[in-house]
């Protein structure tokens, strides 16, 4: 056994299990989700709830699998881009106060997985052999697609409400 591609799988399991009880959370409490996307600014708040847990499951899941790691990344990416923009970042770095630390790291450690290659242990690995293209082109997807799906969200649907709301 290979303890890189031992690695590869490690990393996979840990943030696609992550994203997928996160998306299981907002799945089993769609209303509670809503209106906490609502108090922070989402507009259409029910359909981000929907579509908040649809991609976080979905996003874990691929992650997990290896299946199409780089757009998974970019879920993942993209996610914890619009948690740290409107949740995160005002309050520091440290998550004991609510700061951006555990979003960055999930969003980093997706695109090292998406750098990487998901290994020999994966769909990826089963479709395409030693991958697609360079590290440096599957991180930069990962992250590139991930940062502007997460600014189209932020565009169309966030407003950044107002003091004392």
């Amino acid at each position: 056994m290979d303890g890189t591609e031992l690695a590869r799988v490690m990393l996979r399991t840990v943030v696609g299990t992550t994203m997928i009880a996160h998306g299981v959370k907002h799945g089993r409490s769609l209303e509670g989700t809503a209106g906490w996307f609502e108090s922070i600014g989402f507009a259409q708040s029910r359909a981000q709830a929907r579509a908040s847990a649809v991609v976080e499951v979905g996003a874990g899941a691929a992650m997990i699998a290896g299946a199409g790691t780089p757009l998974a990344g970019s879920a993942v990416v993209a996610t914890m881009a619009v948690a740290a923009r409107t949740v995160h970042a005002a309050n520091g770095f440290f998550i004991t106060s609510e700061g951006y630390e555990y979003v960055l790291n999930l969003a980093t450690a997706s695109v090292v997985i998406s750098a990487l290659g998901s290994g020999r242990w994966s769909v990826d690995g089963l479709v395409w052999g030693k991958g697609r293209g360079s590290g440096v082109r599957r991180a930069a997807l990962a992250a590139g697609l991930g940062l502007a799906a997460a600014s189209v969200q932020l565009a169309v649907f966030w407003r950044r409400p107002l003091p004392g709301r």
